[in-house]
């Protein structure tokens, strides 16, 4: 047997056939509205990331599962032109997943998912070399016993685990204990730990689950992150969107590129914002990915929208604070 090679990322999740469909506003209830364009192209949340990884210069493996149908070789094309790794299982006769993704004038995308069980990864399907050979994990919640499993191998070899959740999943807890850096969207964190207020559940994701950053993207408003001691927020960039679908997921990839090349929290936040604006500057899940240097050059020469006065800035939280909520977390 061939000997596996270690690679910088190894992500285990979610991949998904996207048909964009171009409308000039969102249709209302009972209307008949025409679109635009419509256009086939791959995506979903772990592909699109590792995807990134690669074409900026990081080494990727991709685990997932597909089916036997036209799509799945849609991916597998996209994923040999850039040079990723695969891991795919294969679902006999089963259709790969599929979105159906209505983007309006304003760049606004609304998504309609629909997958198979049957393409559900599975924690047998998983080997533990492929996990154990990378220098990061990264995971979504949609295949969550398996995503579980390979945090947990990766938390036994010393890897560090990314997280990209968007909803509380059956078992989501058992997964976020093997997580060090969760990035989720902005209402998961009040939903997981039924806290109003998004920083007080920040820091009690991370008291209670022991992840070293928390963070929560917000839109526009850009990424709030909790590392145990500070805030740290980084706003949006103002850059003309075009198509919002697969922000969130080239914004972790810039965080996993950050955080494997050793930078303070603050620059990892900032480039992700900016990497995640190119791609809304592009069509599709992964249109925008730019190069590092064309990141970092919108960084130095773009405006950013105004932080809301809730986000602009915040202290060191006190013992006091902190002994505050580890006290509520304990007594939940």
């Amino acid at each position: 047997m061939t000997q596996l090679s270690k690679v910088d990322v190894v992500g285990v999740g979610l991949n998904a056939t996207d048909t964009l469909i171009s409308v000039q506003q969102f249709p209302e209830r009972g209307s008949k509205t025409e679109y635009e364009t419509e256009s086939l192209m791959p995506g979903g949340q772990v592909a699109s990331t590792v995807v990134a990884c690669q074409t900026w210069g990081l080494s990727t493996r991709y685990v997932g599962k597909l089916g036997d149908d036209h799509a799945a070789a849609l991916h597998a094309d996209a994923f040999r032109k850039v040079g990723v790794e695969t891991q795919i299982i294969t679902a006999p006769e089963a259709p790969s997943a599929r979105s159906l993704i209505l983007v309006d004038r304003h760049g606004e995308r609304t998504v309609l998912c629909r997958r198979d069980e049957r393409v559900t990864l599975q924690p047998g399907e998983l080997r533990r070399e492929w996990i154990e050979n990378a220098r990061v994990l990264h995971v979504d919640g949609h295949d969550t016993a398996a995503a579980t499993l390979a945090a947990q191998w990766a938390r036994a070899a010393g890897i560090p685990v990314v997280a990209d959740l968007d909803d509380t999943y059956p078992g989501v807890a058992s997964l976020i204990e093997n997580v060090d850096y969760l990035i989720a969207n902005s209402d998961f964190p009040c939903r997981l730990t039924g806290e109003h207020d998004l920083k007080k559940a920040l820091r009690q994701i991370q008291i209670q689950y022991g992840c070293r950053v928390t963070a929560a993207t917000l839109g526009p408003d850009g990424i709030l992150a909790w590392d145990g001691e500070h805030f740290h927020h980084a706003s949006a960039y103002q850059v003309p969107v075009v198509d919002t679908t697969g922000a969130g997921d080239i914004f972790r990839a810039g965080f996993i590129f950050g955080l494997l090349r050793g930078w303070p929290l603050q620059r990892q936040l900032d480039f992700s914002c900016a990497a995640g604006a190119m791609n809304c500057m592009g069509e599709g899940a992964r249109g925008g990915i730019a190069p590092v240097a064309a990141i970092e050059a919108l960084m130095a020469a773009t405006p950013r929208y105004t932080s809301i006065p809730e986000l602009a800035a915040f202290d060191v939280v006190s013992a006091d604070e902190v002994g505050a909520l580890q006290g509520d977390s304990s007594s939940a």
